[in-house]
């Protein structure tokens, strides 16, 4: 049944809530959208103006054949205010899009206020179901960010997610599976039989370690550059999710006895090895693994110099590097449905970073999403969910099965792989950008015959 006086409420004007507003505007529905940043701002941010880039003026890359590039494929779809904003605003920098900050905020801000259907309110929520029923809304979008007040914060602690809110965000580097050297390598789980069927069923490939190449990495780890913590941050680890870099300066065998522990991990010939990194698959299909236990500080073009002298990933392409960050995000796994609205009341939903992404297309997209399911139930429709060849797909399918939930950003290990014929699969050289252009070019057409026709009848 349609229904017939909806109204959304919005709450945040980041990537997600703006680009979400903005998508049930156009589709004539009433929406509320509420920010706090002009009253009571986070250290963080500097603008008055809404979708503030606060770390970085990239959108990342604008190659049709990359991760993002099918990304925003799939936001210019959708008619994504934040990428047509970003387009209008590009300043230049290669093959990426990059823009200027405070015109792309104001921008998108002006597009916004001057909407007839979007009403805005400078507040701070701290109980969205209380703040909906004040303002007649029936449904509600929380598009708070990473930095989500403490307010708020608290409001879903105690009323949405229990447990399962994070306040800490700890990412270990990963890398692609095809720029491996597994000659160096060996599968095996930690304490199981050695054998060739137990290897084919083995979860974890492992990169052992000479005590001199150990050394030497340790080393490099105490010397590497390291990120500090911004003044909206403070760095409080904890004992058993410590970065890999802080047991270096602990100790030379400090990480030898936690995440480089050899013991149980015998090599293929019997004998164990000094020490051993431990990469765990990333999907089930093992196109890409992540280093385990390598959360760090330290800065990107360190991370790829000091981690590729592991023994197998002298050549490593990582598809994700580490880090450590104060950010808020759920569990969506325990807490949201696939169409990420709340399983304790599904009129609230939840988008962008603290559904789970990392970082501005993908938060923007996540907003896209969650807009779109909010109008098919306002017109009676049952969610539709995207395939996961898709990459706003991938996205709601990787927070939607990840054990342990880690933000990510969009990256072909979340897509399914593509099958090469055998000829293309020797042709180690050429091998990886092939199955990119295939991929991408997959994710497009379904997006454009599965999804596209959807996307343009929905309307109120």
């Amino acid at each position: 049944m349609i229904d017939q006086s909806p109204k959304v409420l919005v709450v945040g004007a980041g990537m997600a809530g703006c680009d979400a507003a903005y998508f049930l505007a156009s589709r004539g529905v009433e929406v509320i959208l509420v920010d706090c940043k002009r009253k009571n701002p986070n250290p963080s941010q500097k603008l008055t103006s809404f979708a503030e880039l606060v770390c970085t003026n990239s959108l990342k890359s604008l190659q049709e054949h990359s991760a993002h590039g099918l990304l925003k494929h799939e936001m210019k779809g959708m008619g994504s205010l934040i990428l047509e904003c970003a387009q209008k605003h590009a300043v230049p920098a290669g093959d990426a899009l990059a823009v200027d900050r405070v015109k792309f905020s104001e921008e998108v801000t002006t597009r916004l206020q001057d909407h007839p259907l979007i009403r805005v309110i400078d507040e701070e929520v701290v109980d969205p179901i209380s703040f909906s029923k004040e303002l007649e809304c029936g449904y509600i979008i929380v598009a708070s960010g990473p930095l989500t007040t403490k307010g708020l914060e608290g409001w879903i602690k105690d009323v949405i997610s229990d447990d399962d809110l994070y306040f800490y965000d700890a990412i270990a580097p990963v890398v692609d599976a095809d720029s491996l050297d597994f000659d160096k390598l060996y599968f095996k789980d930690r304490y199981k039989p050695v054998g060739e069927k137990e290897a084919e069923q083995a979860d974890y490939l492992n990169a052992p370690l000479t005590k001199k190449e150990y050394e030497d990495f340790i080393q490099a780890l105490v010397e590497a550059d390291k990120v500090e913590a911004k003044n909206f941050e403070e760095y409080k680890f904890f004992e058993s999710c410590l970065p890999i870099d802080i047991m270096a300066e602990r100790g030379a065998d400090t990480a030898r006895f936690s995440c480089m522990k050899p013991v149980g991990l015998e090599m293929p010939d019997g004998t164990t090895p000094y020490a051993c990194v431990q990469l765990r698959k990333e999907n089930l299909l093992g196109s890409a693994f992540n280093l385990v236990g390598f959360q760090n500080r330290l800065k990107y073009g360190e991370q790829t110099k000091v981690f590729r002298m592991i023994p197998g990933l002298e050549k490593a392409q990582f598809l994700h590097l580490g880090s450590v960050h104060r950010n808020t995000f759920l569990n969506a796994r325990k807490v949201l449905n696939t169409d990420l609205s709340c399983k304790k009341n599904e009129r609230l939903y939840f988008a962008g970073q603290i559904a789970g992404v990392e970082g501005y297309t993908e938060s923007a997209s996540m907003g896209l999403y969650v807009a779109f399911q909010v109008l098919r139930k306002i017109l009676g429709k049952e969610p539709l969910i995207w395939p996961t060849e898709t990459g706003i797909g991938a996205l709601v399918h990787y927070i939607q099965t990840n054990n342990k939930p880690t933000p990510s950003n969009i990256n072909f290990g979340l897509l399914p792989s593509v099958e090469l014929p055998k000829e293309q699969r020797r042709d180690r050289k050429n091998r990886k950008k092939v199955k990119k252009m295939l991929a991408s070019k997959r994710a497009n057409d379904i997006f454009d015959r599965e999804i596209l026709s959807e996307v343009r009848d929905v309307r109120f």
